[in-house]
């Protein structure tokens, strides 16, 4: 848990999003040269799971806010349309909408925070209340329990980094599972994330890459969708926010639609019988100009937040007083490198405050909410104003 000497500052950041947002607000000059003497020393296959990095490289808001937004910060609510279709293939298509709608552009050279053992992000949009926890440091894990009392909808992930240095680039593996229920449907989608490769040379990018699989054994249907790696190392050929992929009968394999387009502008969905083509997802709509997060109950507020967690380092970065930064994210490193030395001396095992975590006999992690629904927050994203 988070000692008492956690920082009393509570601060919340814009978002990441396709306009506005923190991307405009955080333009670090000289980022490449930078990033080259971050990685100078390091062997290419290294993983940096425990590499700590210096709060000249880092956002000033957590992982766990970073999942976080990935639910609640949206404009356009992809996430209830799920429940409202009608039909089975219309709830499953919407899921892939939603899905799609999850991936956030990120900053180059910029990281969020590792998050500490037992921190906890808790916000609410509307009807829709998202708890996150830290439920493990050695390996990184993140836990999220999402519900939406309203439209009957529950959301669980369970998530594991594992970011590897392999000279020109970081590829950074997220290993997990996305589950999401929809209780009035009686119905359950399941799926992974893609994977996210920080280019280094010769052009810096950020990409989404990989294949997301979605599943719903009550409908019969599946779906991929594959986030291109589309530069070669030289930088040229394809573009790496392109998407395309398929709707299928698990059973017979049989495709129903096509899915093209790029994750940051359109997505289509052609019905393979009839050859109609109709947006799917529309990324400026969704994602552009997203509202920051606001504190409405400061008493309600947990002291193992991640606002309040890395307030006072998020404050000094937003400031650029890069020598208080570093000398509050040391205090927070070795506070927690105490407690865990405590723990150790003492025998003990740290257990999740809201979920359960635990091993499969393939090496999986997996993550369990203890509560059957999550409560109203304390922080709250203001729903958007009509345009």
């Amino acid at each position: 848990m988070v000692g008492e000497s956690a920082s009393s500052t509570v601060v919340l950041t814009a978002p990441l999003a396709l306009e506005g947002g923190l991307a405009e607000e955080m333009q670090p000059p000289n980022m490449v040269q930078r990033v080259l003497s971050l990685f100078r020393n390091i062997r290419p296959g290294s993983d940096l799971t425990q590499f700590q990095l210096p709060p000249l490289f880092n956002m000033p808001k957590s992982q766990l806010q970073c999942y976080g937004e990935g639910v609640y910060c949206i404009r356009e609510d992809y996430l209830s349309r799920c429940s409202l279709e009608k039909t089975s293939r219309e709830r499953f298509t919407s899921v892939v909408a939603w899905s799609i709608s999850t991936t956030r552009p990120a900053i180059f050279g910029l990281a969020p925070f590792n998050p500490i053992l037992g921190e906890t992000h808790h916000v609410s949009r509307g009807n829709l209340n998202v708890l996150l926890e830290q439920v493990s440091h050695h390996p990184p894990i993140s836990a999220l329990h999402a519900t939406d009392s309203l439209e009957n909808i529950e959301l669980a992930w369970c998530q594991h980094l594992v970011p590897k240095f392999y000279g020109a680039s970081v590829d950074v593996v997220i290993h997990g599972h996305r589950q999401l229920l929809l209780k009035l449907h009686k119905e359950k989608y399941k799926m992974n994330a893609p994977n996210l490769v920080i280019r280094i040379l010769p052009k810096t990018s950020m990409e989404w890459c990989g294949t997301v699989r979605i599943k719903c054994e009550e409908s019969g249907l599946e779906a991929e969708v594959c986030y291109y790696r589309g530069r070669s190392f030289w930088g040229f050929r394809g573009n790496s926010r392109c998407i395309s992929g398929k709707i299928f009968h698990t059973d017979t394999q049989k495709q129903v639609y096509e899915i093209r387009g790029h994750w940051d502008k359109t997505v289509s969905l052609k019905d393979i019988n009839s050859g109609e083509v109709r947006v799917l997802y529309d990324a400026k709509k969704a994602i552009s100009k997203l509202e920051t997060p606001v504190l409405r109950n400061a008493e309600g507020l947990s002291a193992t937040e991640s606002g309040m967690v890395w307030g006072e380092v998020s404050q000094a970065i937003i400031n650029k007083d890069w020598e208080k930064a570093r000398e509050a994210k040391r205090k927070i490193e070795e506070r927690e490198r105490a407690l865990a030395r405590e723990r150790k001396e003492r025998g003990q095992v740290w257990i999740p405050k809201h979920f359960t975590i635990s091993q499969t006999k393939e090496g999986h992690w997996e993550c369990s909410p203890l509560d059957a629904s999550v409560p109203q927050a304390p922080i709250f994203v203001p729903l958007p104003s009509p345009d």
